[in-house]
């Protein structure tokens, strides 16, 4: 979900402008996703390198995190959507962490779309994390068993899935530590225009242009599946 600042400077408006312009692109995502056949959707909303940008605009992104949370949860629950957050916790406010716990307990048994959103996250963090817990295991983990520990890392509960296709908007080509375990077999789209301006009809295409590709996993091809989006911002 890159660009949200750019987009507002390039309008002469406020930062924040752009963050709030975002967040209305996330709802139009979020009510398209389900019915292009996805159903994992993780939004890269805070990553924990941002702790660097003014502190202003930080509390204005945790402000809107916090609302949106507020405001979507009956939605999402009468949409089927099951809400959970990737990342640290221990730096959010009391506040916000609250608003976490509520959103995703309300939310829990949502089956028609999982949103994941990364707030204060870190793939290397998750990594070590994850290396950290191999010395707690008997045996040498395998590639499944490495998978629940590095999701153990990110949010405390095994069964991270592997993402099919990751989209980044801003114009930027780079994964900016998102999801690099999970990233191992990723078709990747970069994309010139800003996150606000990301609509269903963008959406569409970038799937349209991702079943054409031939996914081999280092065998045979295979027909594109539509499985897990992922959604990038920095």
């Amino acid at each position: 979900m890159d660009g949200n600042g750019r987009w507002a400077e390039g309008r002469g408006v406020p930062r924040s402008a752009g963050h709030r312009a975002g967040g209305r692109a996330v709802e139009r995502v979020v009510t398209a996703a389900p019915a292009a056949g996805i159903r994992v959707l993780t939004l890269y909303a805070f990553s924990s390198d941002n702790w660097s940008r003014p502190m202003p605009e930080v509390a204005t992104l945790m402000h809107l995190f916090a609302g949106y949370l507020r405001s979507e949860r009956e939605r999402a629950v009468a949409n089927g959507v099951a809400i959970e957050v990737l990342g640290r916790r221990d730096r959010l406010s009391e506040a916000l962490r609250r608003e976490i716990t509520a959103t995703e307990a309300a939310t829990a048994g949502g089956a028609r779309l999982l949103l994941r959103l990364a707030v204060d996250y870190s793939a290397r963090d998750a990594l070590l994390g994850a290396a950290h817990l191999v010395a707690e295991e008997t045996a040498p983990p395998d590639r499944a068993r490495f998978a629940d520990l590095v999701a153990l890392a990110t949010h405390g509960r095994p069964g991270t899935p592997p993402v099919d296709l990751l989209i980044r908007t801003g114009g930027e080509q780079r994964l900016s530590d998102f999801l690099l375990w999970e990233c191992a077999y990723a078709e990747l789209f970069f994309l010139d225009l800003m996150w606000p301006e990301f609509s269903p009809g963008v959406l569409d295409d970038v799937l349209a242009r991702f079943r054409t590709r031939e996914r081999r996993f280092g065998a045979l091809p295979a027909s594109a599946s539509r499985g897990h989006l992922h959604l990038i911002r920095r």
